[in-house]
């Protein structure tokens, strides 16, 4: 664990910047013995913080359930035990947001209300949209803004309240199955499948760095992809390898593809 690896890891000076950051209030409550709390991070961010710090004790992940994408890191001593984190005092609060079901909003428009209101990203983990309600995790710090600010999201109306972290509720994602055969498992192919495009234009959006690979870029389109991996395209969305099967006659690979709608 040595803060000049920040130098290595960084790939701009954004990375830099952010990782300094990370580094300093983490280590400062490592230091004094407390308890320390970063902002939301996204799994790229996350991937780099772990190469940095290494297999720290007393270190975790918190993005307010179980599953989440984007989440806080977070030093605690041994006096606390990690369940800690679902408390009232916890770092991280979940809002639910309800609205008039017949309204379809989606996770781009919640979140482009919430940036057109000043709110920074980083203060934002994330946003589960259901049917008539949204339920979406913030620091503790910004929550209270929100609850009595965030009055709509476009031209529909919210009603937000806190809800308790035991409480929330994340709906199931819709997703359309896509059965196919491929001639491989690279990124460009999968893509190309899941989201019904040419393979050069999967290409394009690779080498453009709009793709990742479970929230990490990769700008490799040969870039072999194993089953239950989830790839998401800028612009396009985001699609699992949720199976995959034998060879075909032809000697193609069968694959099942879920795209999120």
């Amino acid at each position: 664990m040595d803060r000049a690896n920040i130098e290595k890891i960084a790939h701009s000076p954004e990375d830099r910047v952010l990782l300094a950051k990370v580094w300093d209030k983490i280590q400062a409550g490592i230091r004094r013995d407390i308890p320390a709390i970063t902002c939301f991070l996204s799994p790229r961010e996350l991937e780099m913080t772990r190469f940095l710090f290494g297999d720290v004790p007393g270190l975790h992940t918190f993005g307010g359930y179980e599953d989440a994408e984007r989440k806080m890191l977070v030093y605690l001593p041994e006096y606390l035990e990690e369940a800690s984190l679902l408390e009232e005092d916890s770092p991280v609060v979940c809002l639910r947001a309800t609205y008039y079901e017949a309204d379809t909003l989606s996770h781009r428009d919640f979140l482009g209300a919430l940036m057109g209101a000043g709110i920074a990203r980083e203060t934002v983990g994330d946003i589960c949209v259901g049917s008539g309600s949204c339920d979406f995790f913030v620091t503790a710090e910004i929550a209270p803004y929100i609850a009595q600010n965030f009055l709509s999201a476009g031209r529909t109306k919210l009603s937000v309240q806190q809800i308790p972290l035991t409480k929330v509720s994340v709906p199931e994602p819709e997703i359309k199955e896509i059965r196919d055969t491929l001639a491989s498992l690279r990124l460009d192919s999968v893509i190309s499948s899941g989201f019904r495009i040419g393979r050069s234009l999967a290409v394009q959006y690779v080498t453009a760095g709009k793709a990742a690979i479970d929230g990490l870029p990769c700008e490799k389109p040969d870039k072999p992809i194993p089953e239950g991996c989830k790839v998401s395209v800028r612009g396009l969305g985001k699609i699992k390898l949720a199976a995959v099967g034998g060879q075909t006659k032809k000697g193609r690979i069968s694959v099942t593809i879920h795209r999120y709608v």
